[in-house]
């Protein structure tokens, strides 16, 4: 039995863990769908840190910046309105085209909010997902330009696990690098 998680399944949705193979499986996907060059990549945190990092590397692209979004808890879900805790300063944005990266595109919501704030400042922007949740998309004509896959299921990633190498240690108690 899996310990629980720290975020569990909003919604009654199956459950899927998915290895590192399949995570190499869900960027092979993707490559092919890349039908143009861009100037950097932005990945939305946490989710979009590992695949951004990724295709970051898979693409060659060095221009490569970080935002975070953060919607209340107390406010109804659908009706929050962002916190952005982190975000890069419009110069880096400005006449560019960039590449939005998040792992899922569960409802949307913040994919569109970095999408239209980089439009705001006079950036191009394209997205690409791992999985595209279709059914629980508050966007119905818009949805991300490339995913590795589509679910209908609750995506647990391996760097998510407590399988993973460094759920084994709390913060400051791993071992210390040699001097």
């Amino acid at each position: 039995m899996l310990p629980p998680f720290e975020e569990q399944p909003s919604e009654n949705l199956k459950r899927e863990i998915l290895s590192w193979q399949d995570i190499d499986k869900l960027i092979e996907h993707l490559i092919p769908q890349f039908n143009r060059e861009f100037d950097g990549l932005l990945m939305i945190t946490k989710g979009g840190l590992v695949p951004g990092g990724i295709l970051s590397e898979v693409l060659n692209i060095k221009h490569v910046l970080t935002a975070s979004v953060y919607f209340p808890d107390e406010v109804d879900e659908k009706l929050a309105w962002p916190i952005f805790m982190q975000f890069p300063s419009d110069t880096l944005l400005t006449g560019r085209r960039m590449l939005i990266v998040d792992d899922i595109w569960a409802n949307g919501r913040a994919i569109m909010i970095v999408k239209g704030r980089l439009a705001a400042v006079g950036c191009e922007s394209e997205t690409a997902v791992l999985h595209y949740r279709i059914r629980s998309n508050l966007f119905p004509d818009t949805g991300p330009e490339y995913y590795g896959a589509v679910t209908d299921r609750y995506i647990v990633y391996p760097w998510e696990t407590p399988a993973s190498p460094l759920s084994r240690f709390k913060p400051g108690t791993g071992p210390l690098p040699a001097i």
